[in-house]
């Protein structure tokens, strides 16, 4: 008997002949690039160790692009925004040991965020293995142990026959929702050794959809075409989902009011009269949504800073479109729909009845009122000037990436992405460095849109290797440095809690000699010139930076007695 799959997977002549003679001069290495370049990867990132030569070698007999940074976990940051921007999965190529281990802060980040990274590590030469200590360099006993409680999923290569599949194995992983980084490690001997395998072509890596379940969907359909007071809040799973259209057709046909996470800025638009905007962290926002008799959760676990540092305390039904499986009902009780957030609105759309509610609107007015009287009240106009001028700088096309600072967590709040997709930052794993190199990667993903990386003084000295990977590669990076002279916002912590605060305060280089030292432009500016010395910078091709040395305050927390 013949099925008709057994023609497809008959190869032609040419095809036999080219399995049976492969071009000679080939490792496992060339294994690695050419599965990745069938998968549709175009770009890689990362740095090479003794260890992973076999696949840096096998770069120079492919057609991948290859960015290297000088940090290994710069190199992370920078595959991870190149995933967001994409939504392809990026390729990091690391080594052994160090070089493998120096990349687990990023990872984290990604996995946080759901970025989808491809990670994959040379290892210690297979004769070594095991758990033995037989002290080659860079040996551990377990290194997949090390990421296995950071990345969504380890996949270990012993031989060149497993690589094509364990390759596409990971891909799929990644990206398949939630997105994330997965790691695939690959022996040292094994990356050299020559090989006789024919050239890798097409590999079928297609992710699994991830879609609801009907009766789940169908009395989430009825509470919300029923309540009285229906509200949304949308995290990143929106924005990692392209959902973002599917979002606000479902909160104009509910009349809901939407607030966005600071993983999910963008994802509905600031001025839409249904909008709350990002003001989580104000108790009069908590207010309102505690309120709703119905609160729709899509792609948010309602974490630590989407829950007002966990004071949210809703008094009605809460619905939870959730593409992690373990974010669930995690933090409250709801009807939990495991699914792609795309997929969960969609099925929404199907079945929701169209609501009439002519006070909704009003109520968004007057929340946002009253936060901005909060605001307005605690003489914060230095700090309000500083993000407007960022905001009038910057196109309104053009993603921004911020690290872990006072702006950064204004901007969670009061900044106008102005579209999904635009603003990324650390909130997801929060550790510092995150706003340069990630500026990078999406500047090598898409080089038509200038990019605006955010930093402290204390976040950029993290970063400041890559401003020779700005260089080389004549990336599109404006890198603005806000420098206060130490951890700005751990100053404030400190004081707050104790009085004073200790650890704090940093001797700093001058950043403008700095970058020029690497060839990139640099300026120095105050908060009055700032619009024009940082729109400046944007137009202008390539690297540059712009330091504000200024000290900025955040404002007053509502989660605190």
């Amino acid at each position: 008997m013949t099925h008709d799959h057994d023609l497809e997977l008959r190869p032609t002549a040419a095809q036999t002949e080219a399995a049976l003679n492969p071009p000679p001069g080939r490792n496992g290495g060339d294994l690695v690039v050419e599965t990745l370049a069938g998968l549709g990867a175009t770009t890689v990132f990362g740095l090479p160790g003794q260890h992973a030569l076999g696949m840096f070698d096998a770069l120079r007999r492919s057609d991948l692009r290859y960015i290297g940074l000088r940090v290994e976990n710069n190199a992370g940051f920078a595959a991870d925004a190149y995933g967001r921007i994409t939504g392809e999965a990026a390729p990091l190529l690391l080594s052994t040991g160090p070089g493998a281990l120096t990349s687990l802060a990023a990872l984290q980040e990604a996995r946080a965020a759901s970025a989808p990274v491809l990670a994959i590590s040379s290892q210690i030469p297979t004769a070594g293995l095991g758990g033995g200590r037989h002290g080659y360099l860079h040996e551990l006993p377990d290194q997949s142990a090390s990421f296995r409680g950071v990345v969504k999923s380890v996949h270990p290569v012993r031989t060149q026959s497993q690589i094509p599949s364990a390759i596409a194995e990971a891909w799929k992983s990644a990206l398949t929702a939630p997105h994330g980084p997965v790691w695939v490690e690959i022996p040292q001997d094994v990356l050299l050794a020559p090989t006789l395998l024919p050239v890798v072509t097409a590999v079928d890596a297609t992710p699994e959809e991830l879609i609801p379940r009907p009766e789940l969907t169908a009395v989430a359909a009825h509470l919300l075409s029923n309540a009285a007071r229906p509200a949304i809040i949308a995290g990143g799973g929106v924005v990692r989902a392209d959902a973002s259209k599917k979002l606000r057709q479902l909160a104009e046909k509910l009349q809901a009011p939407v607030v966005t996470t600071p993983g999910g800025k963008g994802a509905f638009p600031w001025t839409h009269p249904l909008s709350l905007q990002s003001w989580l962290e104000d108790r009069h926002t908590t207010d309102f949504l505690e309120d709703a008799d119905v609160v729709l959760v899509v792609g948010s676990g309602l974490g630590e800073l989407s829950s007002n540092y966990h004071t949210f305390a809703p008094r009605g039904r809460v619905i939870q479109i959730e593409a992690d499986l373990g974010k669930l009902e995690s933090n409250h009780p709801a009807l939990g729909i495991h699914a792609d957030a795309w997929h969960g609105l969609q099925a929404l759309l199907e079945t929701v009845t169209e609501r009439a509610d002519a006070t909704a609107a009003e109520r968004v007015g007057e929340l946002l009122g009253r936060v901005r009287e909060r605001i307005a009240s605690q003489e914060l106009t230095l700090e309000q000037g500083v993000l407007e001028s960022v905001r009038k700088a910057l196109p309104a096309d053009s993603p921004s990436f911020w690290d872990m600072t006072i702006l950064a967590y204004w901007a969670w709040s009061a900044f106008d992405a102005k579209g999904p997709n635009h603003l990324h930052s650390a909130q997801g794993a929060g550790g510092l460095g995150y706003g340069f190199p990630a500026a990078l990667g999406a500047a090598a993903a898409d080089p038509t849109r200038p990019v605006l990386a955010v930093s402290g003084d204390g976040g950029a000295l993290y970063s400041i290797a890559e401003l020779a990977t700005a260089k080389q590669y004549d990336l599109n990076v404006t890198w603005l440095i806000v420098d206060d002279g130490g951890y700005g916002i751990l100053r404030e912590y400190m004081t707050d809690a104790f009085g004073e605060a200790t650890a704090t305060e940093l001797t700093r280089p001058d950043y403008v000699a700095l970058a020029e030292s690497f060839g990139v432009r640099g300026v120095r500016t105050t908060p009055e010139a700032l619009e024009s010395d940082l729109a400046k910078a944007l137009g202008e091709p390539g690297p540059s930076v712009v330091v504000l040395p200024a000290v900025l305050r955040m404002f007053a927390a509502t989660h605190v007695g």
